[in-house]
């Protein structure tokens, strides 16, 4: 029988909105224009596709089936899938808890932005104005000595809106403002859009987009930045679609609603693209330099480019209220999902209720954020936190995921078989040797690849006990983390955990 405790979906169009809501974040509008320009352009949505194909959506499949066969967030569903893969779950979480703690600060950046915009207060140098004014970051990394009230307020607003909408559950909460908030980022970023192609310039932007540059084709960088990105912008890795699969229905189309998630979280993502480049166009033309000069992503795209693009153009305030504001809808709807993981870990281990868990487990990591990013530290901490928590927590998480469940335990024919049973789209032969040898592969060569040239020089040039601290530590504490509480939670099994009463036979054979 179905376990009628766990909350649900009221519909899978609920489902789809936060699933896609979680899939559009930051990287889609600040990283994917760039990564595609950097990598032959127009070119480059060729290996994109492929790795769509061979990697987003399978995993996307995957991790729906995993959530939806085992009702419950990572640590529940692997401890159901086979004991001993709890640590992998905690991982995960783990790896949430430190994604939502710097994340949130973003969206508190851009909040502050919007009301920059008005009267262009950053005025003729938006780098400094950011690093120096706005975020008083010290000369170099080092013992925090200033708390930024500039930036903590925002901060504090944006974890009580968060919390605010966990609390309120997944019908009340995440599925209600998931359905407001991601048509209203799709009209914003689009009369956005439409603004910044009546740019003069913009054609010369979109030009250096989508150029194709055919002999990028080859080189192994560039399907390694493709694989790379539809890794990053589907919020595949770490336990999210895992979670938000927990609450369908019984009766749930798993492979089709992969479908339209990915194909939706891609097609912005070209929105995106076009968007920033033809406003990119506008400013090396008003300039007198090649587009290449002006290109940026990241942090120097939003908050110093973008800035200088709403300087130069008439009606820059209302630009750069759409701009920000739609920064803070495509963060807040993958913050919510991020910290929903944490919070449904707790809810399943221990049986709490939903407002108990959000107020303990939601406001600690408020709390952390809080306390570590309003500082003059705060810049630094967040760059190398990123980084390493996305290339060696998160990609390394995936690849585990997919050896022990495809090579070790050899569950990809269950779950295919789970997938398939009432999906419109079955997934077959390919599905399989997909996550079985297609994407395992490219992520163990993201992390060679990566790995390489983080030993060849430091990140970004920062000190080594930095690095060590900061990223290394970071990256392996989340390790440390997920075994240590697996470890420590497993004789402490309550009700909650109990593998679910419809269990297959055959599933409930292996999960020992």
């Amino acid at each position: 029988m179905p376990d009628q405790r766990r909350e649900q979906w009221t519909s899978r169009g609920g489902f789809l909105f936060a699933a896609i809501g979680s899939a559009i974040g930051l990287g889609n509008i600040w990283r994917f224009p760039y990564v595609a320009y950097d990598n032959g352009g127009g070119a480059f949505l060729i290996p994109y596709l492929v790795a769509l194909l061979t990697a987003g959506i399978p995993l996307l499949i995957l991790e729906y089936t995993i959530g939806h066969r085992f009702r419950g967030a990572p640590p529940a569903a692997f401890r159901r899938l086979s004991r001993p893969t709890e640590a992998i779950g905690w991982w995960q979480v783990a790896i949430c808890f430190v994604v939502a703690v710097y994340y949130a600060v973003i969206m508190a950046w851009a909040v502050r932005y919007i009301g920059f915009s008005f009267g262009e207060q950053w005025g003729n140098d938006p780098e400094k104005f950011l690093s120096a004014k706005f975020l008083q970051a010290a000369d170099a990394p080092g013992g925090i000595s200033t708390y930024v009230a500039g930036v903590a307020w925002p901060l504090v607003a944006v974890w009580v809106v968060t919390l605010g909408v966990l609390a309120l559950g997944i019908a009340g909460g995440i599925e209600r403002v998931n359905k407001i908030f991601i048509p209203l980022l799709v009209v914003l970023f689009g009369i956005l859009v439409v603004r910044a192609l009546f740019l003069d310039g913009a054609a010369t932007g979109l030009d250096a987009l989508f150029s194709p540059d055919w002999s990028k084709i080859t080189e192994g960088s560039v399907w390694v930045a493709a694989y790379g990105q539809i890794f990053f912008s589907l919020s595949i890795g770490f336990g999210i679609m895992i979670t938000y699969a927990s609450y369908l229905p019984r009766r749930s189309d798993l492979s089709g609603s992969a479908l339209v998630a990915g194909f939706a979280n891609s097609s912005f993502e070209l929105l995106a693209g076009i968007g920033v480049f033809a406003a990119l166009g506008f400013m090396a033309s008003a300039s007198g330099v090649p587009v290449g000069e002006v290109a940026a992503s990241g942090i120097g795209l939003a908050f110093i480019a973008f800035p200088k693009i709403i300087s130069s153009m008439p009606g820059g305030d209302v630009f750069g209220v759409l701009f920000f504001g739609s920064l803070v809808i495509a963060g807040m709807t993958s913050l919510i999902s991020i910290v929903q993981v944490v919070v449904s870990a707790v809810q399943d281990r221990f049986g709490l209720g939903r407002r108990t868990s959000v107020l303990g487990v939601g406001g600690a990591v408020a709390a952390v954020s809080i306390a570590l990013f309003p500082t003059d530290q705060g810049l630094y901490l967040l760059d190398v936190v990123d980084h390493f928590i996305n290339q060696y927590g998160i990609v390394l998480a995936a690849l585990v995921v997919l050896i022990v469940v495809g090579w070790v335990l050899r569950r990809l024919p269950a779950m295919q078989e789970h997938a398939n049973t009432a999906s419109a789209v079955r997934v077959g032969t390919w599905w399989r040797v997909c996550l079985g040898v297609i994407t395992p592969l490219m992520l163990g060569w993201m992390m060679w690849d990566s790995l390489r040239g983080e030993f060849a020089e430091n990140y970004e040039g920062y000190p080594t006990w930095f690095l060590n601290a900061a990223g290394w530590g970071v990256a392996g504490g989340v390790i440390v983390v997920g075994v240590v509480l697996a470890l420590l939670l497993r004789r402490r099994a309550t009700t909650a955990e109990a593998e679910p009463a419809s269990a297959p036979e055959a599933v409930q054979k292996g999960a020992s």
